[in-house]
């Protein structure tokens, strides 16, 4: 008695119409009488029957139970050789071989090959012996024709059907890696455009803030002139920025235009921006720089270092208490090191409110180009010190 558990394999529909064509067609050959031998031990016309009706089910089973199907199809080949004999149930019997290879099992479908090839060696060499004419070697060929000629075409089959599926699973890996690589690419392109977009307007809308709390805090004349003509020219300079990132943005094509990426060259006139937008705060602005002259430094590391120094005054503007804000740059070894102290300390008077997006912008634009970034207060000094790669490979990264 069987288990309720276990189930039978469900015959394919394509499989079932390949049997159902066999069983027909060999019974139309029953009926005229056309058999493929004359003299065998059963000459009971029914005896072709019984293997071609076996060979018919093992076609029905030839995909969902291979090994099986072969198993039986090779007892049924073998007791037609005992009757008549019939057409139909030899071709029947070479698509069940070929079903074997294709649909079996990786191990079944390479023993399929060998098995029938030295079947048929055997067979030839036994007939060889026994006859002693040429007449084994047309029944050896005719055994490789209908066993090892089919093994070998579903060898060469599955072969490709599985260098197929390779290079499908290839590309699907592929496109995915592809598209890994394009989310983070746009995640990458949105965090510079982020950093770009705070330093550039970062600076200008907290000397807008610190400009009009004076203003609207201090009851002057002459105060609030110098208050709104700040705030006028940090303004003017912040939308021309911005329509200077939203042209770049738009041009989808082409160079940027000369002078777009800020360098090193413009500290005096940043320096000079500071001051003016400073001022209220008691803060003074120097610069040092040590650089060599001559030397020319890859546009990354250019605009990483402007940037720092940028959102450093604008960090002092907004936050340090009064003093000397002190920008030094210098060159040696390889490398461009930024470095800015600012006093700090309780600061008087109207300040502008801080996220901390400045330093992580300043961290992550270090960190991009393999540089070292430290931010912190070393007693009434706060410090920003940038080590920046200055090999010109940097610009070829």
């Amino acid at each position: 008695m069987l288990d309720e558990d276990v189930t039978l394999p469900r015959p394919h529909r394509t499989d079932l119409s390949i049997a159902a064509v066999g069983l027909v067609g060999g019974l139309v050959l029953w009926w005229f009488g056309l058999h493929t031998q004359l003299d065998r031990p059963f000459t009971q016309r029914w005896a072709t029957l019984v293997p071609l009706v076996v060979m018919a089910g093992c076609e029905a089973v030839r995909r969902t139970a291979p090994r099986a199907a072969l198993t039986v199809g090779t007892l049924a080949i073998v007791a037609d050789q005992f009757t008549y004999g019939s057409l139909a149930t030899v071709l029947m019997f070479t698509d069940v071989v070929y079903a074997a290879v294709v649909y079996g099992s990786a191990a079944h479908a390479r023993r399929v090959p060998y098995t029938t090839g030295l079947v048929t060696v055997g067979v030839t060499i036994g007939f060889l012996v026994w006859w002693q004419n040429a007449y084994a070697l047309l029944v050896g060929v005719i055994t490789g024709m209908i066993s090892f000629l089919p093994a070998i075409t579903g060898a060469i089959v599955r072969n490709h059907r599985e260098a197929a599926d390779a290079a499908r699973l290839r590309a699907e890996q592929t496109a995915l890696l592809a598209e890994m690589d394009r989310a983070q690419a746009v995640v990458a392109e949105r965090a510079r455009m982020a950093r770009e977009l705070h330093d550039m307007v970062a600076n200008h809308l907290s000397a807008i803030a610190i400009h009009s709390t004076a203003a609207l805090s201090l009851d002057e004349p002459a105060t609030t002139r110098r208050a709104l003509t700040v705030i006028r020219e940090n303004s003017v300079a912040g939308l021309a920025e911005m329509r200077r990132l939203i042209g770049l943005l738009r041009d989808s094509g082409g160079e940027p235009e000369p002078g777009a990426v800020p360098s090193l060259d413009a500290l005096d006139s940043l320096l000079a921006r500071a001051r003016a937008n400073g001022s209220a705060g008691g803060l003074e602005f120097v610069l040092e720089d040590s650089r060599p002259p001559g030397g020319s430094l890859p546009a990354p590391v250019e605009l990483a270092a402007y940037r720092i120094v940028q959102e450093s005054l604008t960090n002092a503007v907004k936050h340090a208490a009064p003093g000397t804000v002190r920008v030094r740059i210098g060159r040696s070894g390889g490398v461009l090191t930024v470095a800015v102290d600012s006093p700090y300390g309780q600061r008087p008077g109207p300040g502008a409110p801080g996220t901390g997006s400045g330093l992580v912008g300043m961290r992550e634009r270090t960190e991009l180009l393999g540089g070292e970034f430290r931010a912190a207060a070393s007693g009434s000094v706060w410090q920003v010190r940038a080590v920046l790669p200055a090999d010109e490979r940097v610009g070829n990264a």
